[in-house]
């Protein structure tokens, strides 16, 4: 019987690995791991960039020895598809409507360089924050837990906006795109066209964050692609 991968999970801008808390429930059976990304946390005076995340991501995946399967959440799966590429051990990745960018583009390239209309920029201190996280990122959670996870949320650096990546893994690796087909922060249309750089596309029926509304069905879908060969 072939190796179970361990599952890696990259949380998105904003975030920490705090957020995938009530999905590490469901998977108490597996291998899990949950990477940190520098270019988020409280004090915007030491926050990392993108290289700072990849490499922070690339750290996480050679540490473990067997075969990995990452996902990575929105803003997340940029580091990622840059740190896998290369890497013998990774045999998937999953982009959790996040954003399969190709070599060379930054995020903000895939915006036509436009701040999105929830992000709170502050240009001259080099971060961004998110307006009314409520709204924009957890429509469909309980009110009891958007209320917990709000106040913990940090500022993220503009320059992991900026940055391109240099090498886009999913062209030699594998990968999944899981489509949040209510997302307010994402939305569809531009889910649709990352997607087709990926092998497979998925769906759930669930807004940015099914990791805290639907965190059972998010479950299930990462344990198929587990075993996806």
């Amino acid at each position: 019987m072939a190796e179970m991968p361990t599952l890696v999970l990259i949380h998105g801008a904003w975030h920490g690995s705090w957020c995938w808390e009530r999905l590490l429930v469901e998977l108490t059976d597996l291998d899990v791991r949950v990477g940190v990304l520098p270019s988020t946390g409280q004090d915007p005076a030491r926050l990392g960039d993108l290289r700072d995340d990849v490499a922070a991501v690339r750290t996480t995946l050679t540490d473990i020895t067997g075969p990995v399967v990452v996902c990575g959440h929105s803003y997340g799966g940029i580091p990622v598809t840059e740190a896998a590429a290369g890497l013998d051990n990774v045999r998937r990745l999953v982009y959790l409507s996040s954003l399969p960018l190709d070599a060379g583009q930054s995020l903000l390239d895939f915006t036509n360089h436009e701040f999105p209309s929830f992000w709170d920029v502050h240009e001259d201190a080099g971060y961004f924050d998110v307006r009314d996280p409520r709204t924009t990122l957890y429509q469909d959670v309980e009110s009891g837990i958007a209320d917990e996870m709000v106040p913990r949320l940090g500022h993220q650096a503009l320059a992991s906006a900026t940055q391109p990546v240099s090498r886009a893994g999913w062209r030699e690796i594998a990968s999944t795109y899981i489509i949040c087909a209510q997302d307010a922060a994402f939305p569809l249309a531009g889910q649709e066209t990352l997607a087709q750089r990926c092998e497979s596309v998925l769906r759930l029926d669930s807004g940015h964050s099914p990791f805290l509304s639907q965190p059972a069905k998010l479950a299930e879908l990462l344990r198929e692609e587990l075993t996806r060969d």
